[in-house]
């Protein structure tokens, strides 16, 4: 047996919501290309600002010792 489009849409609204959305999400993944190429360039793009706003003095870098003793900080803070 096979669904025209619009019996198929029809039986999918009959769905809970939750099946409905793992659906369309699944039907949508099945169709979406991802030009690994496009992100791969974006990436690069990314990486090369952020180094050229350490090296310009732009923005400061923070190691990571002073990071996660902040996290432990502020944590504490609202544990108290």
């Amino acid at each position: 047996m096979t669904l025209s489009a619009s019996e198929f849409f029809e039986a999918g609204l009959n769905l809970p919501p939750s099946v409905r959305k793992d659906v369309a999400l699944r039907l949508l993944e099945s169709v979406e290309v991802v030009d690994d190429d496009a992100v791969e360039e974006a990436w690069s793009e990314e990486i090369a600002s952020r180094v050229d706003d350490v090296v310009s003095g732009r923005v400061e870098t923070v190691s990571g010792e002073q990071v996660f003793a902040e996290i432990a900080a502020r944590r504490a803070a609202r544990s108290a």
